[in-house]
């Protein structure tokens, strides 16, 4: 160092160590300058296809500061040193830092992160990362659906959410019944969580074909429902249908072939064994009418192998400032009862284009679903086929159909008449068109405008031959009706996201307007027809002989539902906001507010307010999470808010109403038969939507790097202002009955979900995943506003002297489904079935509805699901357990059957046989027939093969076979444990339950 100092000083000129010394004077001096005053640096962020990103945080990471990219992907920075490090993160992409050193432009490319894409969660106007979450959200993305043959989206999340209880029979034309953590409502057709399909609140679901699915997002809190009002008490859940990803072009083909089995029939006599019990217990030999000799299985007549096919091709692309896709799905499900059937054709189309370097994005999207649904007169059928005589045959010698209307029972009409001899052909349309508007205001600031319209189409035609047991000598039975609904829904609102250095601020403000106008149609039916070749076709050609045989409007379902017999025109107008705050990537804070304004309620409280808070900490963020490496990821989560429930009101619930009076008769009138009006409805200026307030707590949490994921939510959720219906004075009121709020109900439960990866080695990877949930219901009070209800008496099942009785009580104190029953006490010396009276003494004759005992509830204790799935090289496997526990049913069926003094008239079960043949009450409904509902069900299992052919154009092939109801493991002696859990009855067989399917199919999806 001596010799350089000694050779630059003494052996250089002058001139030249001056010159040198000041240039490294000058550049001393700048490198301090950039290091402490700063430097700009600018650039572009691109993905894969060099299209350019917007809203990439483009971030500092020594000062924290940090900026987005415009609408070309374009960035500037200021940075403190050469040194400095530059952090680009995009949601759904892979985070990128990059050492500046010295440029003063550098341009970055970010790849798609599959992983991030999948903890994409849809909050509601919006989407969120997973690990922001404040609220109880459950997303399920289209590779972890179920399969099989699903009609509804529901049926893909069975027994994949906790705290979510979906139940189905093998019916292919009924909704599954869906409850989210307990019921929250005293009325029918009240209880199904609120939808929205790609940002259009309350589409339809039958809009969706499954396969078009990408993922399902389940917002079961108030703090994440509050923000759709007065329609989320029961859960919202968010549809996010498939889309093409940019530089992708896609065409997918899916199909499907499967066959149907009943899984399960009841096992009822032989006509050889009921003509052995009748000659063992000194019955006199029945009539040639009612013995012709046969061994009829009228369960086997009514049933068949039932055959369903399903088909969709969809296709889309995305360039630089376009996105686009259509889709077609073809869906027919034969059911297993003869002559039901359920055939459907969905056609989806849409379009997005960018304009103005990306800051204008318009879109339109055109889906159309027509169905058809071919159905029986179920109620007769089902009960038929177990009742009716097995001595007899189903058809004469002339080749008629068998019929001894002299017989009474419970199965008096010939099943497989009833079958072939009554139809009902239902036609339904549904079109939705969906557009929007979003324009990127200022960095930062988005306004988007969406309109939808739905028009949905009925057509529903019955028609009963002359051949009809049903109606005998009517020369045949036609109905036909027609009826329109439209709903119209216009969304406005602004985003606002900014991150001010170690803050994030996301704001949203909006409007929205929905119209819905249902019952514009009209329905006659009529009957004497000179023969039945053309059904209801020419309702000119019927012979009415009397004006009491032409019906207007006559009563009919669609989707279990029964549309009214005027129009009405409902609407509802709302304000919305919400901000969510972040800091240091830590602390979550959200709070949110909806006011509501509904036509349908009463003139002095049409509006209501539904706020929300919740918060969050990500305890993983904290320092001294640093010293346990082996946990993960750890956040707690707490929040509050309030949401309603108006589905089931028309615009005239709370208005005075006139018409014609249940039961009022025609009358004369100057002489013209007209008909009478008075009130049918009373005025409720108080009647408000139904509020349930809900608080959540919950924790989610990783262990080993994340293989061992989960959440834990602990809920307490009051519903206040219960609607009903109860009896008034007339002194008080134009009509007996009013509709009101009057009570609280209260659910509250756990949830666990555990997810894990325990084996991921090589070739071979296995995850499985757990969730179960406990939810108890209470009645808290049956008063409000000086209306008072001791109780609600509900499950009014009939059956032989039994007209009169109910089976289940709403009483303060007890949950939704609580049994009121007669309490069996055994067989007296004579075999014959004995009860407890309520003053405590035992009596062997019919008891008084005064005896009845409160006793049990249909409530699950606990609902579960466990799915797995394997995967090896090419092969996948996966199966889903899933189950209930702790729950009751009320086996009406069984008890209807078990009648052996009328053995005569009907059909008995094997059951029947362990009875004494004196035993006159062995039929009465009683806590005899309570059983247990509990059951472990392999719901799904699933084999499949992919091939990837090295082949650019052809992505790859799957082929997979699958088998759902595989076997179940229940104590009950039912057809199926799993009974509808919706209403106000749930837990009930009676004679109604369509069978239960066990399914195999083959399928194959190719994408290219």
């Amino acid at each position: 160092m001596k010799k350089i100092y000694h050779s630059f000083f003494k052996k250089t000129h002058p001139l030249y160590r001056q010159s040198l010394l000041l240039a490294c004077a000058v550049l001393f001096t700048a490198l301090s300058a950039f290091s402490q005053t700063g430097r700009i640096v600018k650039g572009t962020v691109t993905d894969e296809t060099n299209a350019p990103l917007p809203g990439v945080v483009v971030t500092v990471k020594s000062s924290g500061k940090s900026t987005t990219t415009n609408g070309n992907g374009g960035y500037t920075v200021t940075v403190n040193g050469a040194d400095d490090v530059l952090k680009f993160t995009f949601l759904g992409s892979v985070p990128k830092e990059v050492i500046v050193d010295g440029k003063t432009l550098i341009n970055i490319t970010l790849v798609t992160d599959i992983k991030q894409l999948k903890d994409v969660v849809v909050i509601g106007y919006g989407t969120s990362s997973r690990k922001d979450v404040t609220g109880a959200i459950t997303s399920v993305k289209a590779e972890d659906f179920n399969a099989g043959v699903l009609t509804t989206p529901a049926e893909l999340l069975q027994g994949k959410v906790a705290g979510l209880n979906i139940t189905k029979s093998g019916d292919p034309n009924k909704q599954p019944s869906t409850i989210l953590r307990g019921p929250s409502t005293l009325r029918d057709g009240a209880t199904q969580p609120f939808y929205v399909i790609d940002g259009v609140p309350g589409a339809s679901i039958d809009l969706l074909a499954p396969a078009d699915i990408e993922s399902i997002d389940v917002l079961k809190d108030a703090s994440s429902t509050a923000i759709y009002g007065s329609r989320a008490a029961n859960g919202v859940i968010i549809v996010t249908t498939r889309k093409a990803k940019a530089g992708q072009t896609r065409l997918t083909y899916s199909a499907y072939g499967a066959v149907q089995n009943v899984s399960k029939n009841i096992d009822v006599l032989t006509g050889d064994e009921l003509r052995k019990y009748l000659t063992d217990n000194g019955v006199p030999k029945l009539s040639a009418a009612d013995d012709d000799g046969s061994n009829t299985n009228w369960q086997k007549l009514a049933e068949r192998t039932g055959y369903s096919q399903n088909h969709n091709l969809s296709y889309g692309g995305a360039g630089t400032n376009s996105e686009y896709g259509a889709s077609v799905n073809y869906l027919k499900n034969n059911g297993v009862l003869k002559n039901t059937s359920l055939e459907r054709t969905v056609y989806k189309g849409y379009i997005n284009q960018r304009f103005f370097n990306d800051r204008l994005k318009l879109g339109i999207t055109l889906t159309n679903s027509a169905t058809k649904n071919n159905d029986i007169f179920q109620s007769q059928v089902l009960s038929g086929i177990l009742f009716y005589l097995p001595t007899v045959a189903p058809f004469n010698p002339d080749g008629t159909y068998k019929e001894n209307y002299t017989r009474t029972g419970s199965g008096p009409l010939n099943p497989l008449s009833l079958i072939n001899n009554n139809f009902t052909k239902t036609e339904n349309n549904k079109t939705l068109i969906n557009g929007f508007a979003a324009v990127d205001i200022l960095n930062g600031l988005k306004f988007t405008i969406s309109g939808s319209t739905q028009k949905e189409q009925n057509n529903v035609n019955t028609y009963s031959t002359s051949q009809s047991g049903i109606y005998v000598n009517a020369g045949g039975v036609a109905a036909r009706s027609a009826y329109t609904n439209t709903s119209n829904v216009v969304e406005a609102y602004f985003n606002y996201d900014r991150i001010f250095g170690r803050h994030s601020l996301k704001l949203l403000g909006g409007y929205s307007y929905q119209q819905d106008r249902n019952g514009d149609g009209f329905g006659v039916q009529t009957q004497g027809f000179s023969n039945d070749a053309l059904t209801y076709n020419y309702l000119a050609f019927s012979n009415p002989t009397q004006l009491s045989q032409i019906i207007f409007n006559p009563s009919y379902n669609i989707n279990g539902t029964t549309p009214p017999t005027y129009i009405s025109t409902l609407r509802l107008i709302s304000f919305y906001a919400r901000a969510q705050y972040q800091f240091a990537d830590k602390y979550l804070l959200q709070a949110s507010l909806r006011e509501d304004g509904s036509s349908g309620f009463g003139l002095d409280v049409r509006h209501g307010y539904f706020p929300a808070a919740s918060a969050g900490w990500k305890i993983i963020s904290e320092d001294f999470m640093k010293s346990v490496p082996v946990i993960s990821d750890l956040k707690l989560r707490a929040g509050y808010g309030v949401s309603g429930n108006s589905a089931g009101f028309d615009a005239f619930t709370a208005q005075l109403i006139y018409g014609v009076p249940p039961g009022g008769g025609k009358f004369l009138s100057n002489g013209n038969i007209v008909n009478p009006i008075g009130p049918v409805r009373n005025e409720n200026r108080n009647l408000k939507w139904e509020s349930t307030a809900t608080t959540n707590i919950g924790l989610d949490f990783g262990i080993l790097n994340n293989r061992i994921t989960g959440s834990v939510d602990y809920y307490i959720k009051k519903t206040s202002d219960l609607i009903t219906t109860l009896q008034v004075s007339t002194t008080q009121y134009f009509y007996p009955l009013l509709t009101a709020n009057v009570g609280q109900m209260k659910n509250s439960g756990i949830e666990v979900v555990l997810n894990a990866i325990p084996v991921k080695s090589g070739a071979f990877t296995w995850r499985t995943s757990l969730n179960f949930s406990h939810n108890k219901n209470v009645v808290e009070s049956l008063s409000q506003g000086g209306l008072v209800l001791p109780y609600i008496q509900t499950a009014q099942l009939g059956g032989k002297g039994q007209s009169g009785n109910y089976s289940q009580i709403i009483q303060p104190g007890y949950a939704v489904g609580t049994f009121d029953l007669w309490h069996y006490l055994g067989k007296n010396a004579n075999g014959v079935s004995t009860y407890e009276k309520a003053d405590g003494s035992t009596t062997a004759a019919q008891p008084l509805t005064t005896d009845q005992f409160i006793k049990y509830d249909a409530q699950p204790k606990l609902i579960y699901g466990w799915s797995n799935s394997f995967f090896y090289k090419n092969f996948d496997l996966n199966f889903l357990v899933r189950g209930v526990y702790g729950n009751k049913i009320l086996n009406a069926t069984l008890a209807g059957l078990n009648n052996p003094a009328d053995s005569k008239l009907q059909n008995i079960p094997r059951f029947t046989l362990g009875e004494s043949f004196k035993d006159i009450n062995a039929y009465l409904i009683s806590d005899r027939f309570l059983e247990s509902g509990s059951y472990l069900r392999l719901d799904n299992a699933t084999i499949g093969y992919t091939i990837k052919p090295h082949i650019q154009a052809f992505k790859s092939l799957r082929f997979y076979a699958s088998g759902n109801n595989i076997f179940i493991i229940t104590k009950y002696r039912g057809v199926d444990p799993e009974i509808d859990m919706g209403g106000l009855t749930p837990g009930i067989d009676n004679r109604n339950f369509y069978p239960k399917t066990r399914t195999f199919s083959l399928g194959l999806t190719a994408s290219f």
